[in-house]
């Protein structure tokens, strides 16, 4: 019978349990962000990101908040990904890592130097700099031996 889960690979994950600890957080977290993109009914685009919602868009209220559920639901997915990996396969963990950082890094890089949005950055683009740093050292952190 195929299943969903074929057996754990945890055995296999010679890196320190904090690593697969940091991925399954951050799991937590974009099912936490992009519930908010998907629930929230301007997707968090005012209230959190504070872009201009008003009359002044001619329809393009709508689109925004339309884009902002379509990456929060990306984000949901991912995140629960990212909770099975550290939970059941953590051979996968350096992997996601490299994976978490590379996202982490093309959004600080779209919002901070490429395709700066908004006068105020949204608290994503901060939390950008943040991750990016984070997994950088989590994954390269997560390749060596436990002692």
């Amino acid at each position: 019978m195929l299943s969903y889960l074929p057996k754990s690979t945890n055995e296999d994950y010679p890196g320190p349990m904090l690593a697969a600890w940091v991925l399954g957080l951050y799991g937590v977290q974009r099912i936490v962000t992009g519930g908010i993109h998907v629930f929230l009914d301007d997707g968090g685009a005012g209230r959190i990101a504070g872009l201009p919602l008003d009359g002044r868009l001619d329809g393009a209220r709508e689109t925004i908040i339309g884009l902002f559920a379509w990456a929060g639901s990306t984000q949901m997915a991912w995140g629960a990904l990212l909770l099975v990996l550290a939970w059941r396969y953590r051979s996968l963990v350096p992997l996601a890592l490299a994976a978490a950082f590379a996202e982490q890094a093309l959004i600080a890089l779209n919002m901070w130097l490429w395709k700066p949005t908004v006068a105020e950055p949204p608290p994503g683009a901060y939390g950008a700099l943040i991750l990016s740093a984070l997994f950088a050292v989590c994954c390269a952190w997560s390749w060596r031996r436990r002692a």
